[in-house]
């Protein structure tokens, strides 16, 4: 057999291992991808007895908001099993556990993005975690500039819409 030829049976091989044939190419899940999110979860809960009800996702300038968790625990995203990375300037990369007020909370202290070279399934994955891990609500929060004089810096708006620019 030629080298050519056992290169693509080997490529054949690989790509009928990733994705279900019967599955156009948009709607396959890469295979493992709910059973990483298990791992992931399954890590951060033996890291501590809490239990998160809401998870907060912590944007640029929030991320001081985990440093006043009670009883927190801190777990570098480079620790959590498959994790992504946050590259981001002003993003700490780390979770942090803890209650707020008397409310068991996860605080992401940073987040990864699409402009970062992360795919949407990376950018979610951190959410998938927090299903298998109980957590009933999710705020994501993010750092936005407006044209409305009256929209200070530091004010608190509800986004109701955006304009996807991803394609």
């Amino acid at each position: 057999m030629s080298a050519k030829k056992a290169r693509l049976k080997t490529q054949k091989r690989t790509n009928a291992t990733q994705r279900p044939a019967t599955l156009p190419e948009k709607a396959a899940v890469l295979p493992g991808e709910f059973e990483r999110a298990g791992l992931a979860a399954d890590f951060i809960c033996s890291r501590t007895k809490l239990r998160p009800q809401i998870a907060l996702v912590l944007g640029s300038g929030l991320g001081a908001f985990a440093d006043e968790f009670t009883g927190a625990t801190r777990i570098p995203y480079a620790e959590i099993p498959y994790f992504p990375r946050s590259t981001a300037i002003g993003h700490a990369g780390q979770l942090v556990i803890g209650k707020v007020r008397a409310m068991p909370v996860a605080g992401m202290q940073g987040r990864v993005h699409l402009y970062e070279g992360y795919s949407a399934k990376d950018v979610v994955f951190p959410i998938r975690v927090f299903a298998r891990m109980g957590v009933k609500a999710v705020i994501l929060t993010n750092a936005a500039g407006g044209i409305k004089r009256e929209f200070t810096q530091g004010r608190l708006v509800v986004i109701s819409d955006h304009i996807n620019l991803q394609g």
